[in-house]
């Protein structure tokens, strides 16, 4: 394992820490960063190999949003219970509830999604058509603050079953890659009548167990792929996604409120734009 390969390592673990859970799909990222520039596939040998780097930085992230919301996933467990103050609380069968579209759906489509909706093509319709979602959240924030209407939901732990299951529908259209998962759940939570603040809340602890559960079964199928010579490649790029991810995570959290979602739409439109530029300039 050579400088070049861990400095690789480095660049895609920042790069996935800091797109995972923003609203600006992290496929896309890749797709411009690996896929295009850095080509771990042919570094590494193999694409089995790429894509088993790629689920274990995913991991580095995914322990990042544990760490953020700790006391929140202990409180979900029962573990340790936050001052309830006399209030209903988020529950874990609230958080089942919205993640059950994405698993039925991801279950029974994932051969036809891995075959036909990986492309660069699919990705740039993603990232646009997710900037348009986000854009419609914002314009129908906007139009009810002109009409003096308030959000609908008090906060996150207001979400009702129904709610979860309507916010677990905007998550399915993630499946298709480029939407980007915490946009298209950010966007539903909102045009439901959430907080900017709790539906992001609410996406990222939503994440960690489909996530976690897709991820570790993946890294359990490909263990033969966890050598002496990778792991040094893997624990660089574990390590640097969990540090820019949880930067990633607490600096949105802080913004979300005040900034919403138009940036992050505008930002995907022209990232469309940048990936269609590179393809059409590869091929």
């Amino acid at each position: 394992m050579n400088i070049w390969e861990l400095i690789v390592a480095l660049i895609l673990g920042v790069v996935e820490g800091l797109t995972e859970f923003a609203p600006v799909s992290s496929t896309g990222h890749m797709i411009i960063v690996d896929d295009m520039l850095l080509q771990s596939k042919e570094l590494l040998g193999s694409q089995d190999v790429a894509n088993t780097f790629k689920v274990v930085i995913q991991l580095g992230s995914i322990l990042a949003v544990v760490i953020v919301f700790w006391s929140r996933f202990m409180d979900l467990l029962g573990i340790k219970k936050q001052d309830q103050s006399g209030s209903s609380r988020l529950t874990l069968s609230t958080v089942l509830v919205g993640l059950l579209p994405a698993i039925v759906l991801g279950f029974a489509f994932e051969d036809f999604i891995d075959t036909y909706l990986f492309s660069v093509e699919t990705v740039i319709v993603g990232l646009v058509a997710g900037a348009v979602l986000m854009i419609a959240a914002d314009w129908k924030v906007k139009r009810d603050e002109k009409a003096g209407i308030g959000t609908k939901i008090d906060g996150l732990d207001a979400i009702s079953y129904k709610n979860a299951f309507l916010i677990g529908l905007f998550q399915c259209i993630a499946l298709w890659p480029g939407f980007s998962r915490s946009g298209s759940t950010i966007s539903g939570g909102v045009l439901l009548g959430l907080p900017y603040r709790a539906a992001a809340d609410f996406t990222f602890i939503m994440a960690v167990p489909i996530m976690a559960g897709a991820s570790g079964l993946s890294v359990l199928k490909n263990l033969e792929y966890f050598t002496a010579d990778m792991i040094p490649f893997f624990a660089v790029g574990f390590v640097s996604a969990f540090i820019f991810a949880f930067i990633s995570i607490r600096f949105f959290l802080a913004l979300i409120s005040k900034i919403r979602l138009l940036p992050f739409a505008i930002y995907r439109i022209v990232l469309a734009f940048v990936i269609l530029g590179v393809y059409l300039n590869m091929n």
